[in-house]
């Protein structure tokens, strides 16, 4: 359906003074700060997570060696969806608007209406991934937060094990669990936190806790360890797309973690048709938001 006159009266109306509604700020891009890009030829993608050898035994004098095998554990595919949204204006109201070019001001409206998808998506995995929601699944079919990521020598976690608000202890925590980290054969990986994701209502907290020089919320005149240390050495980035309002996330050092491949990039098109005069306008992407290896983020929603 085109956007005629009906929808503008008082567009076509001498004496308008102004037109707000469409020129809103938009955020930065913030899913950037979480994901590693790649572009991508194909429709889907995917990424296979292998086991390497366990630990090395003791050999007995005059015994053989232990032969051990290495082999695939399991597969995180990343399907491509094509994002598009279109609109379109009558030959009649485009004659008769008086005061701007609604071609203009309409793309600008379908650009913000495009960034704002993306981010969305974007934050779908942080948001379906947390252990309430467990509906967001990586490669091994466990939520993307869990205590138990099956692996050969047992389970892996990158959550905390009972659910808690950002505080000193909790953070503290979180790092010290994203140090025992280990890979498919439990050997340890020598994982570290390097970024911290908050929504805009925990962003206070985590301002204290990496920027204060002392500790928070106590008496006590002892210096703040993280900080002091530099266990989060990227800070932390505001994201206004995650729902959970108490959650929070760390981006560990860990390759091939959170992943954003970009089939198509954003294309914008128009045309006119013939028979009516409408103008369409369309913009379109195509892309995927996921995880490879869930030890590229700690997740935890709250308390």
């Amino acid at each position: 359906m085109a956007i005629s006159r009906a929808q503008l009266v008082k567009e076509l109306e001498p004496g308008l003074n102004a037109l707000f509604g469409l020129e809103y700020k938009r955020y930065d891009n913030e899913s950037a700060e979480i994901y590693v890009t790649e572009s991508s030829d194909r429709a889907f993608e995917e990424e296979v997570m292998l086991a390497g050898f366990a630990n090395a035994d003791v050999k007995a004098e005059g015994q053989g060696v232990s032969y051990d095998y290495a082999q695939e554990t399991y597969t995180a595919r990343y399907t491509m969806e094509t994002i598009a949204l279109a609109f379109a204006i009558t030959e009649e109201a485009i004659e008769d608007n008086l005061y701007d070019r609604l071609a203009s001001r309409y793309t600008k409206a379908l650009a913000r209406s495009m960034s704002n998808a993306k981010q969305v998506k974007a934050a779908v995995p942080l948001n379906n991934g947390l252990p309430s929601v467990a509906t967001y699944k990586t490669g091994d079919t466990v939520s993307l937060f869990s205590t138990n990521h099956t692996t050969i020598a047992g389970a892996c976690s990158n959550t905390l094990s009972t659910q808690a608000d950002l505080n000193e202890t909790s953070l503290e925590q979180a790092l010290i669990d994203i140090a025992a980290m280990t890979d498919e054969r439990g050997l340890k990986i020598a994982a570290r936190g390097v970024k911290m994701i908050v929504p805009s209502a925990n962003q206070f907290n985590a301002e204290r806790l990496l920027k204060s020089q002392g500790r928070t919320a106590t008496a006590d005149n002892d210096i703040n360890a993280v900080n002091s240390m530099g266990m989060i050495p990227q800070g932390y980035r505001v994201n206004h797309f995650l729902n959970d309002s108490d959650s929070w996330y760390i981006i560990t050092d860990v390759p091939n973690g959170m992943k954003h491949f970009e089939r198509t990039p954003l294309t914008t098109s128009m045309e006119g048709d013939f028979d009516t005069g409408n103008v369409r306008y369309k913009a379109r992407e195509r892309y995927v938001f996921g995880a490879s290896d869930y030890r590229g983020i700690f997740g935890v929603e709250g308390a």
